[in-house]
């Protein structure tokens, strides 16, 4: 008898995922423990593993195709021989599109759902411009001009002859030139940069883009962190030089550790020393959590979106091992093979956007967690040293902090702490 293959749920925040390959093809028979497809869930890309043996009939969702938590994606049959004619695949289907006549009914007259606010805000929706049927890719060329009394037909002869009217008086009542003094102006001198390469859409053009399940997640998740969360910031310039010389005499002994490597090491060690930072909040029942362990999550960029897997116990692992296992938890997490458990949860994230050269950012708080610390990139810089004026390093830190969990005075204490740290690198070797 036919059976239903229906989209699995492969994490705990998984709404939808999107089909990345099937291992099998329709009239394949397929043994129990089989891995069936690849799915491609809000955090990493994972196998899904057939439960039942039986024979693919028919994909019901292809490579590239999106399906909901539950919504069938495959006919399975238990002998090759069975028919699937008339067979509704069971599970949740995806909703369908209001009629026309609906949607303008629900336009008219919204409905607010239980317990929602009825002045909610929400952003606009897109709308696109109209089409331009008629339209000529125009460029000004040469220096703007100014106005200039002169005739429609002088005018319209300068143009032509490409004469320039600045350059001829008028005879005309009130200077104003016409087409019989147009015998004394001089050429138009335009100004020209080169060959130009003219567009070929027409302005307002444009395609959409389908989310990703993991992008989704991020946009949702985010919006929410920064509708909900009283974000307070606090920045830091750190003298980077210590922290260049010591890693430097690191590589000289084939002791290769990275700069991120010794920020989430001072902020272990940092977090030890003010634990009101290792902190989260309970939005649903309005109370601070306070987190018995320092887990650290450090935001990596995978294809699609980005996923923060979590150094555990960081507090406790010196820098070597801290740097051995984030060089794993990259490599793994880039390949969509973390488990749920080396992303799910952490007290505490670091973003560093420092090898993209930048100088400084803005972090959005990971919820439930309290803070999340931005690095920016490594600069040349002029610094004051003994009243003299040398050449230095900096580097940039901005802390993002929960209003509601911690105060100016604590965030800027637990930063100048992590600063300490690192203008004083041996500290964090032992």
């Amino acid at each position: 008898m036919p059976f239903t293959v229906t989209m699995p749920k492969l994490s705990p925040t998984m709404e939808e995922g999107t089909i990345a390959k099937w291992h099998k093809k329709e009239g394949d028979r397929v043994e129990a423990g089989e891995v069936l497809v690849e799915v491609a869930t809000d955090k990493a890309t994972v196998e899904y593993n057939a439960l039942d043996e039986g024979f693919l009939r028919k994909i019901l969702v292809g490579n590239g195709g999106h399906a909901t938590v539950n919504q069938p994606i495959a006919i399975f049959t238990v002998k090759a021989d069975e028919s699937i004619e008339g067979y509704q695949p069971e599970g949740t289907m995806p909703k369908q599109a209001a009629a026309p006549t609906e949607k303008k009914e629900a336009a008219a007259a919204p409905k607010a759902s239980a317990g929602a606010p009825t002045t909610a805000m929400q952003q606009p929706v897109f709308a696109p411009e109209p089409p331009l049927t008629h339209y000529e890719f125009a460029f000004p060329t040469g220096s703007p001009k100014k106005r200039m009394a002169a005739s429609p037909l002088a005018k319209k002869i300068a143009q032509e002859k490409g004469l320039d009217l600045s350059s001829v008086k008028g005879s005309g009542p009130g200077g104003r030139i016409s087409a019989r003094d147009l015998d004394l102006a001089g050429p138009d001198l335009t100004v020209s940069f080169g060959k130009r390469e003219m567009p070929t859409e027409m302005p307002g053009s444009f395609e959409e883009k389908a989310m990703s399940p993991m992008r989704k997640v991020i946009a949702q998740r985010l919006q929410q962190a920064k509708s909900f969360i009283p974000h307070i910031y606090v920045r830091q310039e750190i003298d980077a030089e210590p922290l260049w010389h010591a890693r430097e005499q690191l590589k000289a002994g084939n002791l290769k550790v990275t700069f991120n490597d010794f920020v989430i090491r001072a902020s272990a060690l940092s977090l030890r020393e003010h634990p009101d930072a290792n902190s989260g909040f309970d939005s649903g029942k309005q109370a601070i959590i306070l987190f018995k362990t320092i887990d650290i999550s450090v935001a990596v960029t995978v294809e699609g979106g980005l996923i923060t897997p979590i150094v555990r116990h960081a507090d406790y692992k010196n820098l070597g091992e801290i740097s051995l296992e984030v060089k794993e938890l990259a490599t793994r997490a880039k390949l969509g093979k973390l488990k749920p458990e080396e992303y799910k949860g952490g007290s505490f994230t670091i973003s560093n956007m420092g090898m993209f050269g930048v100088t400084d950012f803005a972090a959005i708080i990971n919820p439930p967690q309290a803070a999340i610390l931005a690095i920016g990139g490594i600069e040349d810089c002029a610094r004051v040293k003994n009243g003299q004026v040398v050449a230095g390093k900096r580097m940039n830190l901005i802390l993002s902090a929960d209003h509601r969990v911690l105060d100016g005075a604590e965030a800027a204490k637990f930063i100048k702490t992590i600063q300490k740290y690192l203008e004083n690198p041996s500290l964090c070797l032992v």
